[in-house]
């Protein structure tokens, strides 16, 4: 271990193994810039970082006890908490007295208080989705998900909310008899600082687009032959940028796609249309004979020197005209994403992004907040320039949402990633009857989705819940020449 990340660590050391996931989650929470370690009592243990806190977690048959040592020598100050469990007490709600511990010493020593409390999952609805199923009131849910997860009273009203709306659009959908398509184009105009998706210059691919859509054919024919008998309720194209793709190379990939796939009960198609720099009439043209019914043309932010800087190479004006190009073209439910967090920018940038966007009048919202993946080169950025110019707060979140709201919109689905900037969250808004069904499907798990493509990860949902998954391997290369291996893994898993 380099001295830099010596005087970086927050050491942790724990006496049961077992929980070293939840612990480092909930402590890289409020420690979003420090590296974070857990060492159980027989591994070589290192110390905290000047000024930074060591924690000791001990369980006992009857306890677990906390102790946090600030400071060194002399002007060392102790603290120690402790939570009654039982030998008997059920694993899940010894990991939630453990955290409830963890977050309320962390929290006095820090002054923070996190908005989702002690959840560390990506998919906060997914307790209210499973209460409501239950039959249980929203008085009850909104005490339990206090009690259990510290949540603030927003967050808290803001996932059931959302649970509600989600439980009710999936009622139209078919589960077991049905299934979704998601077809992956891995390429991009060009890397993104944040990006960590399986995604490639599609300057450097030119010669074998063809050869990637013939083996995407092929796994459309599969899958078409397979389930034959269930309904496809939605599709969408994602990557990367599928718009990268030229005009003809996009008919093709519609043409097979018609062909195959009984389209009938297709209740959303959606096309990630993306960058600005990719969007020309043509392709817009051949999307809207194919039947798309949902595009998103995403900014990310308005502010031109962020664009330059995370290495989108295409102007503000470029982002407006390829929407009003999309309006132009005939498709009445466009989404714009942002994101909030990216480096330099502030409250006032956010505000103007948001103006702009109003202008603009979209259908859906989809409001990221940057979360850091070690694959992307945001990490490096990230060393090299701090953590501190990572902005995202409250004050950023209630921007969006109010703009948001002035657009007629509503929160519909929502969901949270590791090392997300502020600790926020990810909420997709749309205007009633515009609200994105994959988008909602893909996070509640709730149906069968059927991935194509280099990077793409089918998952199976069996009828008592339980999910099974197979991946396509992320090497463009690999996944043309080994495409037969790739429908082999699907039917396993699909038969």
């Amino acid at each position: 271990m380099t001295k830099m990340k010596e005087e970086n660590l927050i050491g942790i050391t724990v006496n049961q193994a077992g929980f070293e996931y939840d612990i480092h989650s909930l402590v890289k929470a409020f420690y979003p810039a420090q590296d974070v370690k857990v060492f159980t009592e027989n591994e070589k243990e290192e110390s905290s970082g000047p000024g930074l806190p060591d924690l000791h977690i001990h369980f006992t048959k009857e306890a677990v006890l906390l102790t946090l040592i600030a400071g060194e020598g002399a002007t060392a100050s102790f603290g120690g908490k402790k939570v009654d469990i039982a030998e008997d007490m059920p694993r899940p709600e010894v990991k939630n007295r453990l955290k409830q511990l963890l977050y309320q010493t962390l929290s006095e020593h820090t002054g923070k208080n996190l908005p989702w409390g002690t959840l560390t999952g990506i998919r906060p609805t997914k307790i209210p989705m499973t209460m409501l199923e239950e039959g249980r009131t929203e008085e009850e849910i909104m005490a339990y998900m206090k009690e259990t997860y510290l949540l603030s009273d927003e967050k808290r009203n803001l996932a059931i909310q959302i649970a509600k709306r989600e439980r009710e659009l999936l009622r139209t959908l078919h589960y077991e008899e049905g299934y979704s398509l998601y077809i992956g184009i891995p390429f991009c105009p060009t890397t993104c600082l944040y990006c960590s998706f399986t995604s490639f210059p599609i300057v450097s691919w030119k010669k074998r687009i063809d050869e990637y859509l013939d083996a995407l054919d092929k796994e459309i024919a599969f899958t078409a032959e397979l389930y034959k008998d269930k309904v496809l309720d939605t599709i969408y194209i994602g990557g990367g940028t599928p718009t990268t793709l030229e005009a003809c190379e996009l008919t093709r990939l519609f043409a097979s796609i018609k062909k195959s796939f009984d389209l009938t009960h297709l209740k959303e198609f959606t096309v990630e249309a993306g960058r600005a720099d990719s969007i020309t009439p043509d392709k817009l043209h051949v999307l809207k004979e194919a039947g798309v019914t949902r595009i998103s043309v995403n900014p990310q932010t308005m502010k031109q020197e962020t664009l330059d800087l995370i290495g989108r190479k295409h102007t503000v004006a470029q982002v407006k005209e390829a929407f009003l190009m999309a309006r132009e073209a005939g498709f009445t439910n466009i989404n714009m994403d942002l994101i909030l967090g990216l480096p330099g920018e502030s409250a006032a940038d956010v505000q103007n992004t948001m103006e702009q966007i109003k202008k603009l009048d979209p259908d859906s919202l989809t409001v990221h907040s940057l979360a850091v993946k070690r694959a992307s080169r945001l990490s490096q950025w990230i060393e090299e320039n701090g953590i501190s110019m990572l902005n995202n707060t409250d004050e950023t979140m209630q921007i969006t949402a109010r703009g948001a709201e002035e657009l007629n919109m509503i929160p519909y689905y929502l969901y949270r990633q590791k090392n997300m900037s502020g600790n926020f969250e990810n909420v997709g808004y749309a205007r009633e009857g515009k609200f994105g069904i994959y988008n909602i499907l893909i996070m509640e798990e709730k149906q069968t989705i059927v991935a194509l493509g280099a990077g793409s990860i089918t998952k199976r949902v069996f009828p008592d819940g339980r999910i099974e998954r197979c991946d396509n391997v992320k090497d463009v290369n690999l996944y043309i020449e080994k495409i037969d291996e790739m429908i082999e893994r699907k039917r396993k898993l699909l038969s």
